[in-house]
């Protein structure tokens, strides 16, 4: 009696176990490493798994420069991750490449998709497919130095273009001998400013980066030429930055030896955990009575590893990813802003003093629709390099650098 009664218990166990079994599929989850994130997106898979126990969710992510090769070789291989990050200006590397593949349309239905997220996230939908989604979107915002525009006797952020090269020239120091101890704008190329210069600028000296629909250069015009004459006058003409100070605009401003730096909504993470840095954020300055802003984001897809049950976990959590509740805990976490304006555009996030500012300006923000990101951005980096370092003038900076763009827009446009 007892033998039987040990051998009912232990098959109980090992159904039981079997049971459990069943249905169980691990799938990967891929980013790049920054620590916002990866808190933000261990938390997510924490609930996910709670709400579906049949399915694991392994998280990896690597550093920002070997992100891209390491996903193309993995994906290629049949290895690596079901779910993807990826930056929206890598779109068309991605599907050219047959990394990822379009989202299901019964899971994510395109009149849902154009209903409830900002209209940017349209430039996700390719040959009548939606390839990812993102639960964050960013825009651009002015953040400066509470303690050294009080040094400097400046009551508040500039408003206007010309308040903010007079503001920074107010925060300069240099040394006897000419070299900067303190600059009032930390200028960088390779970050922010060449969004900066290609959607803000441009559009309010008059002109626009591209033609309606994407396939011509039209930055390569007077206002064009205007914007970059502003931004490159920053170190030129005005000397009030140097690109390249302390390494990148951010470590200036980290270090306190900035005054005022463009950056991205991701950043404030990073800055309030700067001891003794007193910061306030503002809306980028105006000209003329206008604003424009520029807005980007990252999404993550579904690879073309994910197959069978991995396809269906990877679905299930990338609608988990995208939910309501995922953008708010992104926001609280990264400081990114919600991809959907029902959670983005409530009065206690338009009114916080450090989100308030990014999220006001998605309203008035342009996202680039880029063809490939990378070419793309050495094109502001090239022409700026020209002006400053070769004493070129911006609109012959210009000319060339869009011929060799136009290039790169021809040859996708016409495959």
């Amino acid at each position: 009696m007892i033998r039987k009664s040990w051998f009912i218990a232990i098959s109980g166990m090992f159904l039981i176990f079997s049971l459990a079994s069943v249905g169980a599929v691990e799938i990967e989850y891929w980013q790049y490493t920054y620590k916002s994130r990866v808190e933000a997106i261990d938390k997510l898979i924490e609930s996910f798994q709670a709400a579906n126990p049949g399915i694991t969710v392994k998280h990896t992510n690597f550093p920002y420069a070997d992100y891209r090769k390491k996903v193309a070789i993995a994906v290629s291989a049949g290895d690596g991750p079901d779910i993807v990050q990826l930056y929206y200006g890598w779109l068309n590397d991605y599907r050219d490449s047959g990394l990822i593949q379009p989202l299901p349309k019964d899971a994510f239905p395109h009149d849902e998709i154009e209903d409830e997220f900002f209209g940017i996230v349209k430039s996700m939908k390719v040959k009548g497919e939606y390839w990812g989604l993102p639960t964050a979107v960013r825009s651009l915002a002015l953040f400066y130095n509470k303690d050294l525009f009080s040094e400097a006797g400046i009551s508040g952020p500039p408003e206007t273009l010309d308040e903010f090269v007079a503001t920074a020239k107010r925060l300069t120091k240099k040394d006897n001998a000419g070299n900067y101890l303190q600059i009032g704008f930390a200028v960088d190329t390779d970050g922010q400013d060449h969004h900066w210069w290609r959607e803000v600028l441009n559009r309010l000296y008059g002109g626009k980066p591209y033609s309606s629909d994407g396939k011509k250069i039209a930055y390569n015009s007077s206002s064009g030429s205007q914007a970059l004459k502003f931004v490159t006058d920053l170190e030129k003409t005005h000397q009030v930055g140097s690109n390249g100070f302390m390494n990148r605009g951010q470590d200036a401003f980290k270090a306190g030896k900035a005054g005022m730096v463009i950056d991205g909504s991701f950043r404030i993470s990073t800055f309030n955990k700067q001891k003794d840095l007193n910061f306030g954020i503002t809306e980028l300055p105006g000209h003329n009575g206008n604003r424009f802003n520029f807005s980007s984001y990252w999404v993550n897809g579904i690879s073309t590893k994910a197959k069978g049950e991995k396809y269906d976990a990877a679905v299930k959590f990338l609608k988990h990813l995208t939910s309501q509740n995922a953008m708010q805990i992104w926001l609280d976490t990264v400081g990114e802003l919600p991809a959907k304006p029902k959670i983005a555009l409530v009065d206690k996030n338009k009114k916080h003093p450090q989100f308030g500012p990014f999220i006001r300006g998605l309203a008035y923000a342009n996202a680039t629709s880029f063809i490939a990101e990378k070419p793309q951005r050495q094109s502001f980096i090239d022409a700026y390099d020209m002006v400053v370092l070769k004493d070129m003038s911006p609109s012959e900076a210009l000319s060339k650098v869009a011929k060799k763009e136009q290039e790169v827009l021809d040859e996708f446009f016409e495959n």
